[in-house]
């Protein structure tokens, strides 16, 4: 079978929007329906958010790990079946090491199986307005029929920021220890673009290189996501772009 160049498999999609008020800034294709990959975390994260505030979860709260959870494909923190993880220890290690084997854990905590907890998922995005948004895991991994938009993903990061801020801190974790290893955060974006403190990036090979940045300066927060990266340098690169020229045009409507 020839093999699809990358270019030709990575859909592009961009979208930046001012987070309180939703006024859209830029948009490129944001209503396309693209692989999420694991910005398709940021929706499990939401869902453990829920869980802490309505007391179904706690952030010290032990959490087994099932076969399943083990057996997850890399990115992962290594769990074995049968071991035991603190809540607040797979919340950090999913948002910063994107791990595949902790959001399992969560998704199995909330519901009797992955497949019932990407129902609950679906079900959730429905409700925030993320219309084109279907779930089939908690993690992102390649599924045929998990389908999002840059615009859905953009309405889920203002959910995360105006719904759950006590926890949004999780996403600006630069990194974290666990058993002894030091984990560093995937989103570079924290360390080389003022302003921001969150959220996720991902990647699969049919979705190429993803991201959801939140950035805050002098007052003003705004959202970007960026699907199809070529690389994640360049796709950071762009999304720089894209937010230094929203910055620029909020600030030319001040001055006015």
């Amino acid at each position: 079978a020839s093999v699809v160049p990358l270019k030709v498999q990575a859909r592009y999609a961009a979208i930046v929007v001012e987070s309180q008020s939703g006024e859209v800034l830029f948009s490129r294709n944001a209503n396309s329906a693209l692989y999420p990959a694991s910005l398709t975390k940021m929706m499990t994260l939401y869902l453990a958010f829920e869980a802490l505030s309505t007391r179904t979860l706690s952030l010290e709260q032990r959490l087994s790990v099932s076969n399943r959870a083990a057996g997850q494909t890399p990115s992962k923190l290594g769990l074995r079946a049968g071991q035991q993880i603190a809540v607040e220890d797979a919340i950090i290690a999913v948002v910063a090491k994107s791990a595949n084997d902790a959001a399992t854990v969560l998704a199995e905590a909330l519901a009797r199986t992955e497949v019932d907890f990407a129902k609950l998922m679906t079900k959730k995005a429905r409700k925030l307005g993320m219309k084109r948004t279907t779930f089939r895991n908690a993690t992102g991994l390649p599924n045929r029929r998990q389908r999002s938009t840059a615009k859905d993903m953009a309405r889920l990061a203002q959910a995360l920021l105006r719904d759950y801020p006590e926890y949004y801190h999780f996403f600006s974790i630069r990194g974290f220890n666990y058993n002894g290893r030091k984990y560093d955060n995937h989103n570079h974006l924290l360390d080389t673009y003022a302003g921001t403190d969150g959220i996720k990036t991902g990647y699969i090979r049919a979705s190429g290189f993803n991201v959801v940045a939140s950035v805050e300066r002098n007052g003003q927060r705004l959202i970007g996501v960026v699907f199809g990266g070529r690389t994640a340098q360049s796709r950071d690169k762009h999304i720089r772009q894209l937010f230094n020229r929203a910055f620029e045009s909020l600030e030319k409507d001040t001055v006015r």
